[in-house]
C-alpha cells in the first residue's frame, strides 16, 4: 500500500470511529440516567420520573441502534484495511474484544428488550432491574473497549515472538499503566456529555414554557451532575496528563507545543506551531506554567519535541489545537456548573433567562470535547498504532488506493444520510416531549405550574402513548 492509500485508510477509520464514538459515549450516561429515573420512580411513586424515563428511553433506543451499526463497520476494517495490525496484535486484541461481547454486549442484549418494550408487560421491579442491568452492561462495554485501546498506548503483559504479540499476563494487559486514568477520564466525559444534553433539553422546555415539571427535574439532575463532575474531570485530567507524560512524552510535548526540553515550559495559550522551523509563531504564553502543571514544579523540566527524531514525533498542530478545544470546553462546563449551582442556591435557576437561553444551545459541547480528546489521544500516539511496537505505516493491508477511496466515499455518503436522519428523528422526539404532545409556547418563561386538569390530561397522554 502506498503512502496515499495509508493516509486514506487512516481518514476512513477516523471518519467511521468519530461517528461511532459519540453514540456509545452518549448511551453510557443515558442508560445510567434512565435507570436512576426508574429507581426514583419506584422509591417515590412520582409519575414525572416514569414519564421522563419513557421519553429518554426512546432517544436511547435510536442512539444505541446507531452506535451498534457504526461499531460493526469498525471491526470489519481491522481485516480490510489493517490486516497487519490484526496479525501483530490479534492474540491480545481478539480476546479483549471477545470479553466485551461475552460480558457487556450479551448482558445488554438480554435485558435491552425488556427495558425498551416491557413498560406495561412485565412487573415494574423487573423493568427497573432490566434498566439497571443495561446501564451496567454499557459500563462494562466501556471497560473492555478502553482496556483494549489503552493497551495500544501502553502495551504490557505480552512478549514479542517473530514480530507477533503473545499474552503472558492478562491482568497486566487488562490493567495496563494508562487504563485506569483513561477509563476514569472517558467514563466521566460520557456522564458529563449526557448530563449536559439533559440540562440543555430541560432549559429548552423551560424557555418555551412546556413540560414544566419534567423540565425542572431535568435541570436539577443535569445541573447537579455537571456541577460535580466538571471540576472532578479537571482533577482526573491532571492525573491522566501526568501518566501520559510518563509513558508517552512525545504526545505531551505536542500537546503543549514544547520544543526545547532543556528549559522550563511555558503554558502556550495560543500559537501557530511550525514543525519545520521547530518553533511557535504568534505565541501567547504564561511563563513556566506548563512545567508546573506537568511536573508540579515551577522550574521542572520535561522532554520537548526536539528530544525526539522528526519521524518519531506526532503531528503537532492537530494535537495542539484539539487539546485546547477539549480543555476550553472543560473550563466552560465548570463555569456552567458553578453559575447554575449559584442560581440554584439562590432559588432563581428556573427563572433566569440569561442563563437558560444559552444552555439550550450547549448540548453539543460534550460531544465536541470527546472528539477533540480522542483526536489528541490517537493522533498524539503517531507514528505508532501500538506504541513502541508497530508503526501505523506497517499496520495496513495491501489494498489499492482506489479501493480505499471508493469505500471511503461510500462510507461518507451512507453515514451522512443515515445518521442525519437519526439526529433529525431524535430532535423530533425532543420536540414532541415527554408528555407525548407539544405544548403551546407562551411569550415568556412560565411563572406558575400547570393546573391539576392540565397535569391529568398530560398524564393520560403519556400513559396511552
Amino acid at each position: 500500500m502506498d503512502m496515499d492509500a495509508v493516509l486514506l485508510a487512516r481518514i476512513q477509520f477516523a471518519f467511521t470511529v468519530a461517528f461511532h464514538i459519540i453514540f456509545p459515549s452518549f448511551t453510557i450516561g443515558l442508560a445510567a440516567f434512565i435507570a436512576t429515573l426508574l429507581v426514583r420512580w419506584r422509591l417515590t411513586g412520582e409519575e414525572k420520573f416514569h414519564r421522563l424515563a419513557r421519553f429518554w428511553t426512546k432517544i436511547f433506543a435510536v442512539s444505541f441502534a446507531m452506535g451498534v451499526v457504526s461499531g460493526i463497520v469498525l471491526s470489519y476494517q481491522f481485516g480490510t484495511n489493517w490486516s497487519r495490525f490484526s496479525e501483530v496484535a490479534g492474540n491480545v486484541m481478539g480476546p479483549l474484544l471477545g470479553y466485551e461481547v461475552l460480558t457487556a454486549f450479551f448482558l445488554e442484549a438480554t435485558f435491552l428488550g425488556i427495558m425498551l418494550f416491557g413498560w406495561q408487560k412485565v412487573p415494574p421491579n423487573l423493568h427497573v432491574t432490566a434498566a439497571v442491568l443495561v446501564a451496567v452492561g454499557t459500563s462494562m462495554s466501556a471497560f473492555w473497549i478502553l482496556s483494549a485501546n489503552s493497551w495500544m498506548h501502553t502495551p504490557t503483559g505480552h512478549e514479542m515472538r517473530d514480530g507477533v504479540a503473545y499474552p503472558v499476563d492478562w491482568m497486566a494487559i487488562v490493567f495496563n499503566p494508562s487504563f485506569p486514568y483513561r477509563f476514569a477520564h472517558m467514563f466521566t466525559a460520557a456522564y458529563l456529555t449526557t448530563s449536559l444534553v439533559v440540562l440543555s433539553v430541560g432549559a429548552r422546555y423551560l424557555t418555551q414554557g412546556r413540560f414544566i415539571e419534567e423540565a425542572k427535574t431535568m435541570v436539577r439532575m443535569g445541573l447537579g451532575m455537571v456541577a460535580v463532575l466538571a471540576p472532578l474531570q479537571l482533577v482526573i485530567g491532571d492525573a491522566h496528563g501526568l501518566n501520559t507524560a510518563q509513558h508517552q512524552p512525545a504526545k505531551v510535548a505536542a500537546m503543549e507545543a514544547h520544543w526545547d526540553g532543556s528549559k522550563p515550559a511555558d503554558l502556550v495559550l495560543f500559537a501557530w506551531p511550525d514543525e519545520k522551523a521547530e518553533t511557535n509563531h504568534f505565541e501567547i504564553a504564561i511563563p513556566n506554567l506548563a512545567s508546573f502543571i506537568i511536573t508540579h514544579d515551577i522550574n521542572g523540566l520535561f522532554k520537548g519535541l526536539k528530544d525526539f527524531k522528526a519521524e518519531e514525533r506526532p503531528p503537532v498542530k492537530p494535537v495542539f489545537f484539539a487539546f485546547r478545544v477539549m480543555v476550553g470546553i472543560g473550563m466552560l462546563m465548570i463555569a456552567i456548573g458553578f453559575v447554575g449551582a449559584f442560581l440554584w442556591w439562590r432559588k432563581k435557576v428556573f427563572e433566569t433567562s440569561w442563563y437558560l437561553t444559552p444552555l439550550t444551545y450547549a448540548w453539543p459541547l460534550g460531544f465536541i470535547a470527546i472528539l477533540a480528546g480522542w483526536w489528541v489521544t490517537e493522533t498524539g500516539r503517531q507514528p505508532y498504532v501500538i506504541y513502541g511496537i508497530l508503526k501505523t505505516v506497517d499496520a495496513v493491508s495491501p489494498v489499492s488506493f482506489w479501493a480505499v477511496l471508493t469505500s471511503l466515499i461510500l462510507f461518507v455518503l451512507v453515514y451522512t444520510s443515515v445518521f442525519s436522519m437519526g439526529i433529525l428523528y431524535i430532535n423530533k422526539l425532543i420536540e414532541k416531549g415527554p408528555a407525548g404532545k407539544a405544548a403551546e409556547a407562551p411569550d415568556a418563561l412560565p411563572s406558575r405550574p400547570l393546573s391539576a386538569a392540565q397535569g391529568a390530561a398530560r398524564d393520560a397522554i403519556g400513559t396511552a402513548e
